[in-house]
């Protein structure tokens, strides 16, 4: 069974910056491209980034570049997002994901994503 979890939220003030990890089990972590994806209270979830099964190809949503950075360790199962540069806007639940592998490529569309964790919430506050 496939099981993925995420960690590393927490408050934060306003330019500072958190680390989030993701753990996933149960699958063969390298066959995975893998996403991060944030969701506030009465909006749909939307994409941040995603990171292809080597690493080599990244994508980044137009909020987030030049302040967020992911990356991955396939032998330890895991993918990193660092933010940096943090602003109340961020604040979110944040959603870490396995996409399919019927797609080999990477991008930020959520139906494309199989397997998700329960969230870690990240609050940017003052």
């Amino acid at each position: 069974q496939v099981q993925v979890a995420e960690s590393g939220g927490g408050l934060v003030l306003p330019g500072g910056s958190l680390r989030l990890s993701c753990t996933a089990s149960g699958v063969r972590f390298d066959d995975y491209a893998m996403g991060w994806f944030r969701q506030v209270p009465g909006k749909e979830r939307e994409g941040v980034s995603c990171m292809s099964r080597t690493g080599f190809t990244t994508l980044y949503d137009d909020s987030v570049k030049g302040r967020f950075t992911v990356s991955r360790d396939n032998a330890k199962n895991t993918l990193y997002l660092q933010m940096n540069d943090l602003k109340p806007e961020d604040t979110a639940m944040y959603y870490c994901a396995a996409r399919a592998p019927a797609y080999l490529s990477c991008d930020l569309r959520v139906e494309t994503f199989a397997y998700w964790g329960q969230g870690t919430q990240v609050t940017v506050s003052s």
